[in-house]
């Protein structure tokens, strides 16, 4: 595939996302700039990755701490950089500085980690929550994010909680995991109000390439889109 077919694809598809992403906040009652669209960006070469930026994309995740320092090497301040996969302690003082959010705390081991290698002014981070339970997903239940989030006020501010993210399963009909993201925006509503003087908790990461619309009616606030944008069939 050529650079120049390459790109038209990717500018083509991204504008399909965010045409659909603009309708599903209309559905769902918010404004056009209420969700934004983070490209994972394991999924692309670094020349499909320069396609991204040509394309208007502005927010890049990755998932591996060492696939994260090799694209920044390359791309810097092209993008705002994200991290959103299972971070590692080990990892924590590699990742941090180089990211403005962390979706994937899952651990009050984590949070002291982060206190440690955040530097001055605070780290933010989302909270991950396995809403639907599965054992193969990372995160807290619902009875374990209060704990979370006294761990990180501990922190005095060094470690933010901007508010949550989760993993919905694998369904042939996005409609049948809309349960997971309503309960996660049910679990935010709760929460907001009693911890607001500590976190503001506005964002919910929720969706991916095959149920960002259900997320995003449901109050995504940013939703995780991977392959679709170069794949033949859009899956």
């Amino acid at each position: 595939m050529g650079r120049q077919v390459t790109e038209a694809r990717i500018r083509s598809r991204f504008a399909a996302v965010r045409e659909r992403v603009g309708e599903a906040l209309e559905r769902g009652g918010r404004g056009p700039e209420e969700a934004r669209i983070l490209v994972a960006s394991k999924y692309y070469s670094p020349e499909q990755i320069s396609a991204l930026a040509e394309a208007g994309v502005e927010l890049l995740g990755e998932n591996r701490s060492d696939d994260l320092i090799r694209k920044q090497e390359i791309f810097g301040d092209a993008f705002e950089w994200h991290f959103i996969g299972h971070l590692q302690r080990r990892k924590a003082r590699e990742v941090a500085p180089r990211v403005s959010l962390i979706h994937s705390v899952d651990s009050a081991k984590l949070i002291r980690e982060l206190e440690k290698r955040t530097p001055e002014g605070g780290g933010d981070v989302l909270l991950q929550v396995n809403v639907s339970g599965e054992a193969s997903k990372y995160g807290v239940g619902e009875d374990g994010v209060e704990a979370l989030l006294e761990e990180a006020a501990r922190t005095g501010g060094r470690v933010n909680a901007r508010g949550f993210m989760t993993i919905a399963p694998m369904v042939e009909r996005a409609e049948d995991v809309r349960y997971v993201f309503a309960k996660l925006r049910e679990i935010r509503d709760r929460l907001e109000r009693s911890w607001r003087p500590h976190f503001d908790l506005s964002e919910l990461s929720m969706g991916m390439s095959d149920d960002y619309e259900v997320a995003v009616e449901e109050g995504a606030t940013i939703v995780r889109i991977g392959r679709t944008i170069i794949q033949e069939d859009g899956s």
